[in-house]
């Protein structure tokens, strides 16, 4: 598929969905404002009558003679119709201060306070977006560099360690020898609880930490999104799974030929350096890693469409969560325990929007990486 089809393919689906909450927003406003207390018409045609104040008992009474007056073998029937005036115009008001916090208009004012707060989730989103791409890539790279130096886990360092222990003459070396298997066992926990606290879900981590930490900060939401719900370790996997099977393809042997740096220690020259790991933007001059971390990349850009997915789901969850008033997720739960469901089809749209210009933006990107692959000669195939 061309990238004007892709285009033209997300302009239509954006085109169809926002027509249809459009049409949905439009009948919910139109049933909202027809919506009234159920009421006695006959009842409201007195209470429309601008000369009778039905809080000053004189009109009260002077209603009721007129009435009398006019039908004078009816006199009971006004009395109750007096009376009925009475209890529901309290009820309509006590209706009215029960539902005065909860029932919202979609207004001017409304508008204003849901942009600022959908402003305020498209940056947290972006942010969050920009630390796990480049997490997602440093932690990849990792990865593979420990792999391709052949490094054993930790946990097995320590059990190597531990049942095939040589016979030292000093107790100093036995000392030494069975401290570096716990540092080993040590890191292997640190490992595994980060394993732990990555997989975790959100709200998980937000309640144990409700009590000891100011879990209302933009910080923390930060946080909590880019390390909890599996999103972080879900999509490194997945690097490195594209950075091992590029490595087995043919132009790596090529590159080896034509004498690129192979050596993958920190500490050769000619090797890589945790400078260039941790690095925003990753280069690796003169190395057979630098084109296979170029074409993993390159596959891994059609994942950010459901990483988006994926991270604007744990957003939600986390606003829900923590219980942050003001968050724009939260005001989307507010509001459906109120039942103000135009106000809900408008956060919904937002949302819908968001990941629609994310996959928009992704195949821009994709298509921008393309051509350029296309017209420009692979350095190792030279």
């Amino acid at each position: 598929m061309t990238f004007k089809k892709k285009i033209l393919e997300h302009l239509l689906s954006a085109f169809l969905i926002t027509s249809l909450l459009g049409t949905l927003l439009y009948f919910t406003i139109e049933k909202k404002n027809i919506e009234k207390i159920q009421s006695n018409e006959k009842i409201e045609s007195y209470l429309g009558l601008s000369f009778i104040d039905f809080e000053n008992p004189f009109d009260r009474a002077l209603l009721l003679d007129v009435l009398n007056a006019y039908e004078p073998d009816q006199t009971s029937e006004h009395e109750t119709l007096i009376r009925t005036i009475e209890q529901y115009r309290k009820s309509s008001l006590i209706a009215g201060m029960e539902e005065a916090y909860r029932k919202e208009p979609l207004s001017s004012k409304k508008w204003q306070q849901l942009s600022l707060m959908y402003a305020k989730f498209i940056l947290i989103y972006m942010f969050v977006m920009l630390l796990t791409y480049y997490g997602v890539q440093t932690f990849g790279i990792l990865r593979f560099v420990r792999r391709q130096q052949n490094q054993k886990s930790h946990l097995l360092c320590f059990l190597q360690q531990l049942f095939s222990a040589p016979k030292f003459s000093r107790i100093k070396d036995y000392l030494k020898y069975y401290l570096q298997a716990i540092l080993h066992l040590i890191k292997a926990v640190i490992i595994a609880s980060s394993y732990f606290v990555l997989f975790a879900p959100a709200y998980v981590i937000a309640y144990s930490l409700k009590t000891q930490l100011n879990t209302d900060t933009i910080f923390f939401m930060i946080t909590l999104a880019v390390i909890s719900n599996g999103l972080l370790i879900t999509y490194t996997n997945k690097f490195y799974t594209f950075l091992v099977a590029e490595s087995r393809k043919g132009y790596v042997q090529t590159a080896i030929v034509k004498n690129l740096n192979t050596s993958y220690k920190q500490t050769d020259k000619s090797g890589i350096s945790y400078a260039s790991v941790f690095s925003f933007r990753k280069h690796f001059p003169m190395h057979v890693f630098q084109h296979i971390f170029l074409n993993a990349r390159y596959q891994y850009l059609q994942t950010i469409k459901e990483q988006a997915s994926f991270l604007i789901s744990g957003l939600i969850i986390i606003e829900m969560a923590l219980n942050i008033q003001g968050h724009f997720s939260y005001e989307l739960l507010k509001q459906l325990l109120y039942k103000n469901y135009d106000i809900v089809i408008v956060i919904i749209l937002g949302i819908f929007y968001m990941v629609k210009l994310t996959e928009i933006f992704t195949d821009w990107l994709t298509h921008k990486k393309s051509l350029k692959y296309e017209n420009i000669e692979p350095v190792c195939a030279k």
